[in-house]
């Protein structure tokens, strides 16, 4: 059976040292009572709860999955998942970073993402019904009308509601453009929705006694295309004058998809007939609305495989430390043993740094945009909120798709030490590898966000955030530039921050004159600007480390995290040379290839 430790010292460390978010949090008014303390005593809380109350629902969740009547059209969750909820309501867990005049607690969104991490190292399945809730939340805020706020918002925060975001339909899968899902504009102003929907994450359960629903539909009179979408919001059960729980709303599960993973969540195909929702923002441009609840499930995906990272680790590095197989290579290390512990031997080491490496380098880049995210909502300067808004547009895509391509590294590799015990059920680490790999695919694939990235978020502006991030690695390079023990991390992050503009410029140049050669070199680019932006905060890290140990400070966490840099940049970081060179092979071996694909 697998274990979870909470990484608070690491999350600390990067919290307090790397990036002095108490100090941060000063210059914003609305944060700037939140202090260390407070910080570490909610992570701790936070820790105990995953560990003790979700984590042990994780593999008996997945074995026994969400049950469909298909008489009532409900859904029973994984038994004990309704009583983690009830216990994570009762702690305020729901309202940790929401706004106090809805019921929250107001603390910074960098806190909600660590807690989250935790959640989903515990338990994946389980997080996302919470998880969505949030994305639901702050749709709501940024779009609702003040009755919709009014109404949803302080049920949203305590918990005692969920949300969902129902997008794909059967024959549109990221191509929301071509959704089918109609809404009849009613006398009372209200509308009502029929359609199909499916792949509807926390699409129905008996956790709460209402979900909320937020469903993209075409009005009658819609344009064609992703121009003509509105948003509305549909909750399960209507609402009479005084709030509470009225009639059944028609927006049905009809059926639970039967997945790879993730088997405690109910991913929901979702029939709408004549169900009454009222309109989120404007007639026809509902996919703004959408995408602030999309974008925040975006940086969640990538939390998602970042606590899949992590939790793998552990037990594959507990694992390598204890399991006996053959000797090391430069003579026995156990020699009161029939063999050594098979943590001795090189390409293990490598699987287990390859996955700490993800998880430290993961963690960093989301605890760096969380923290940017709170600039760009509480910020008072106006060129600190414009600034940080437009890093985190850049990265988001990046903390999506590299996140959870790691993830998928990590996790296999982590698989992997366990030899043919990683196959089977009862370690846990086969679950690690089922559940991480839909993080690659829903929220927009990974080809997706390297489109997005590539096309919409550098080229768009021709290069000009880019250039932004690109300041803080120039920053970073002149500050440490003539500190020889400094010169490892760098020098290559300072080569790859020249290169980066010169690549860039090539892509974008060949993609003004055929537009494919952007497709083709989309995803390759977004890995080289992953570790761009990885090396970037190895760097920081490893900054802070040689800080400590050169004052004195003898705690071998420091040096721990100096030797996970140096291995980053030493086997996983010369990587970008590669896919540079593969992203300018072009799009013809790609596209002249009917022969071959006949």
């Amino acid at each position: 059976m697998p274990t979870y430790n909470p990484p608070l010292r690491d999350m600390q460390f990067l919290l307090h040292e790397v990036f002095k978010v108490e100090d941060e949090f000063k210059a914003m008014p609305v944060h700037a009572e939140t202090d260390a303390d407070t910080m570490n005593a909610v992570l701790e809380e936070a820790g105990k709860f995953a560990a003790e109350v979700t984590f042990p629902l994780n593999i008996s969740g997945d074995t026994e999955g969400c049950v469909l009547d298909k008489t009532t059209h409900e859904v029973k969750p994984p038994k004990g998942f309704k009583e983690a909820y009830a216990k994570y309501v009762e702690g305020g867990w729901p309202a940790l970073s929401c706004l106090p005049e809805f019921g929250g607690q107001g603390l910074p969104y960098v806190m909600n993402q660590c807690v989250y991490e935790m959640l989903n190292s515990a338990n994946q399945a389980w997080t996302m019904y919470p998880g969505l809730s949030h994305g639901a939340y702050e749709a709501l805020v940024a779009h609702g009308t003040d009755e919709q706020k009014k109404t949803y918002l302080p049920k949203l925060v305590s918990g005692e509601w969920t949300g969902t975001m129902c997008l794909t339909e059967p024959h549109c899968g990221t191509d929301l453009g071509m959704l089918r899902t109609r809404a009849e504009p009613q006398a009372d102003g209200t509308y009502k929705i029929t359609g199909n929907k499916i792949f509807i994450s926390a699409g129905e359960h008996d956790m709460t006694e209402n979900i909320i629903h937020l469903v993209l539909a075409r009005l009658p009179d819609a344009p064609k295309g992703s121009k003509g979408i509105s948003l509305f919001v549909v909750p399960k059960f209507n609402l009479k004058a005084d709030g509470s729980i009225g009639t059944r709303n028609p927006i049905y599960c009809t059926g639970l998809e039967h997945k790879m993973g993730i088997h405690g969540n109910a991913t929901a195909q979702i029939a709408l007939d004549g169900a009454v929702g009222t309109l989120v923002g404007q007639p026809n441009k509902g996919l703004a609305a959408m995408f602030v609840m999309m974008n925040a499930a975006r940086l969640g995906v990538g939390n998602q495989s970042l606590g899949l990272t992590e939790v793998a680790y552990q037990n594959a590095l507990a694992y390598a430390k204890d399991r006996l197989q053959s000797r090391s290579l430069s003579g026995p290390k156990a020699k009161d043993k029939e063999a050594d512990p098979i943590i001795v031997h090189p390409d293990v080491r490598k699987m287990l740094l390859t996955a700490k490496a993800y998880a430290e380098g993961g963690r960093a880049l989301q605890i760096f945009c969380t923290l940017l995210l709170d600039k760009a909502h509480n910020h008072p300067d106006e060129k600190v909120k414009k600034d940080s808004d437009e890093l985190v547009a850049l990265l988001t895509p990046i903390v999506k798709a590299f996140i959870t391509d790691n993830g998928h590294i990590a996790t296999n590799a982590c698989m992997q030490v366990f030899g043919g015990h990683g196959f089977i059920k009862e370690w846990g680490m086969e679950q690690y590898v089922r559940d991480n790999r839909i993080n690659m695919i829903y929220e927009g694939t990974n080809t997706v966000q390297s489109l997005d990235l590539l096309g919409r978020k550098i080229l768009g502006n021709n290069g000009a955030t880019l250039k932004k991030f690109g300041k803080l690695i120039a920053g970073l390079v002149e500050e440490e530039g003539v500190n020889e023990k400094m010169a490892e991390f760098i020098n290559p992050l300072g080569y790859l921050g020249e290169q980066m503009t010169k690549f860039t410029t090539e892509i974008g140049f060949k993609g003004y004159q055929n537009p494919d050669e952007v497709g083709a070199a989309a995803v390759d680019y977004l890995r080289v600007a992953g570790h761009l932006v990885f090396a970037y905060l190895f760097a920081r890290m490893a900054q802070v480390a040689l800080r400590e140990i050169a004052a004195g400070n003898t705690d071998p966490f420091y040096r721990a995290k100096l030797q996970t840099a140096r291995f980053y940049f030493a086997k996983l970081f010369p990587e970008t040379s590669t896919l540079m060179r593969t992203a300018r092979a072009g799009s013809k071996v790609l596209m002249d290839t009917d022969a071959a694909l006949a």
